[in-house]
């Protein structure tokens, strides 16, 4: 989400913050890592970092602490899921005291880059560090997948699902298997969406930490982002094919909201039968509407028709 509007916007309504950090919260809570955890961590380095303000920011980061570490170790994703969460929490405290002014889209995108780098290279030096990681992800889903299906065969009275659909289950398992570094770092910046609000909230008061969808971009070069991974995907470069399609799906999810956030702008907001036709097009023609998202947000790269009508900050 995008810093709030401009002077220039001041008559515009003020909206409260809470519905923004619960809809980044049920983002988050898409993620293979745990939710909480990768809340509480960089919300903790905040604290850490820019220091506590008020004692109910101090009780709430002991409550981040607790909720973090508390537990025994189940299996190597607990440490993965702790190791990357820290990684994006340090980064994220150490840019915004670098620049605290920056709007939080940038320094959150900035948090899960350099956190990613971080991470490419010690996976990179340690062999076999890859597929272990990859061993945690396939068996945390896995199992995850034989929970619910099993839930349903006994909501079903011991009947279990077809076996075609069990089997297309298990296939959509393996495609998502395959993209997960780009489903975690969407959840992690919903999560550092939570945790920035969550501290200013407490630190200051002022809810408005997170702005609204409508005045939400990011740096128009990362463009180059998305073209190289259709150019991986398109020439099959081996194992780079991988890099390629987790660029596409990262990309592609940031100029759907991109692309959603033009359309809230100029139309200034849904109505009730607005929102209806949204959640009718989700769920019944999710490609058309995502794809029709993602081509309003790449045309606002080089159209940016909210900054030439005076909508937001560049």
């Amino acid at each position: 989400m995008e810093s709030a509007p401009s002077a220039g916007q001041a008559s515009v309504k003020v909206q409260p913050g809470w519905p923004r950090a619960l809809g980044l919260l049920l983002v988050a809570l898409t993620s293979l890592a745990q939710p909480s955890v990768l809340v509480a961590l960089p919300y903790l380095a905040l604290g850490l970092v820019l220091g506590v303000h008020r004692p109910r920011v101090m009780v709430v980061a002991m409550l981040a602490a607790i909720i973090a570490f508390l537990g025994v170790p189940q299996d190597g994703g607990w440490y993965l899921e702790r190791g990357w969460a820290l990684l994006l929490g340090g980064w994220f405290a150490a840019l915004t005291l670098r620049r605290p002014h920056s709007p939080f889209s940038h320094r959150a995108l900035g948090s899960v880059a350099g956190a990613a780098a971080v991470s490419a290279v010690v996976l990179a030096v340690r062999s076999g560090a890859w597929q272990a990681v990859e061993w945690v992800v396939q068996d945390r889903m896995v199992r995850g997948v034989a929970g619910a299906l099993e839930a349903a065969r006994l909501m079903r009275g011991g009947q279990g699902l077809s076996p075609a659909l069990v089997t297309t289950i298990y296939e959509a398992v393996d495609k998502q298997i395959a993209v997960f570094p780009a489903m975690l770092g969407l959840a992690s910046l919903a999560a550092l969406g939570v945790a920035w609000w969550a501290y200013v909230r407490l630190a200051t008061g002022n809810d408005q930490a997170v702005g609204p969808l409508r005045y939400f971009r990011f740096n128009d070069h990362l463009v180059w982002v998305l073209i190289g991974g259709v150019l991986l995907l398109v020439l099959r470069a081996g194992a780079f094919a991988r890099v390629g399609a987790n660029a596409v799906v990262f990309m592609g999810a940031l100029y759907a909201m991109r692309g959603a956030a033009v359309i809230l702008f100029l139309s200034g907001g849904l109505s009730l039968f607005g929102y209806v036709l949204l959640v009718f097009g989700i769920i019944f023609l999710p490609p058309l509407v995502v794809t029709g998202a993602v081509v309003v947000g790449i045309g606002d790269t080089w159209l940016d028709v909210r900054k030439r009508l005076g909508g937001t900050r560049a």
